[in-house]
């Protein structure tokens, strides 16, 4: 199913920044840093297993649950 990353992505910044758009801005570099750059994912990207686990592993790091 396409645009599961995005969607995951999109959780994992909502989930941390709670609203507040500096921390979304701060969330957004962290991931771009680790590799996985938010604005290249859209609702039709391929799912690659690969960054799906990349973004899982991250936001375990974050301390944060996401489910696939």
């Amino acid at each position: 199913m396409p645009g599961k990353i995005k969607k995951l992505i999109e959780t994992l910044i909502e989930i941390r920044s709670q609203g507040n758009p500096s921390i979304a801005s701060t969330t957004r570099t962290k991931l771009l840093l680790k590799g996985i750059d938010s604005k290249k994912f859209t609702e039709q990207s391929d799912d690659d297993p690969a960054v799906i686990n990349s973004i899982m592993q991250i936001a375990d790091e974050m301390g944060i649950k996401l489910r696939v």
